[in-house]
């Protein structure tokens, strides 16, 4: 579990690929300082397993179906991550309750710059509508965010320089993707009220 405030900005340094998978090594020398073989670590909102540490890096396989649901797919050397280590239980949940199981990419589809923030509009998967609402909490690659703004098929969040400069998000531009993960308890309502209603 995790809470979508990231840790640091990491380095892919290679991508190895493998037998319907592919091995990512990425440097973090603040998300390794106690990470060991078997821990998880958040890359871009997908919860990874470490499976080596070394040197301020870690490597994780990335399974067929991850790479099928998410933006990792096109993480290349050089590509710039977001990183975030689990929640401890008790540590204060500043952002929402993440799980690092993303549930579909959205494409960046407009990015408006102010004197005081970004504003982006993404996307929105058929899958994710339901899920999603104005002032609801989303993590966007990772980055716990509130929904600033609605329609029919994308939604906007708002960006402050913090979030700009701590993440990858402010880097992105139209036509890049994105992970997106929705509110795990909307899923779970959701399901509660259709059980219900039989």
């Amino acid at each position: 579990m995790f809470t979508g405030l990231i840790e640091e900005l990491g380095e892919v340094s290679s991508v190895e690929a493998l037998d319907d998978a592919v091995r990512l090594t990425v440097r973090g020398p603040v998300v390794t300082t106690d990470a060991v073989p078997g821990a998880s670590i958040a890359v871009n909102g997908a919860c990874l397993t470490v499976t080596a540490v070394a040197d301020g890096a870690f490597s994780a396989d990335v399974m067929a179906e991850t790479l099928r649901r998410t933006s990792l797919r096109n993480a290349t050397t050089g590509h710039l991550v977001n990183l975030e280590r689990p929640l401890r239980l008790a540590d204060r949940l500043g952002g929402h309750l993440v799980q690092g199981h993303v549930d579909a990419t959205g494409t960046v589809l407009h990015r408006s710059h102010t004197d005081e923030w970004d504003v982006l509009r993404i996307s929105l998967p058929e899958t994710c509508r339901a899920y999603v609402v104005e002032k609801g909490s989303i993590a966007v690659d990772g980055v716990s965010l509130t929904v600033s703004g609605i329609g029919e098929d994308w939604f906007e969040v708002s960006l402050i320089p913090t979030t700009l400069a701590a993440t990858t998000l402010g880097r992105v531009e139209p036509g890049d993707p994105v992970n997106l993960e929705v509110d795990v308890l909307a899923k779970y309502t959701e399901r509660l009220l259709r059980r219900s209603e039989r």
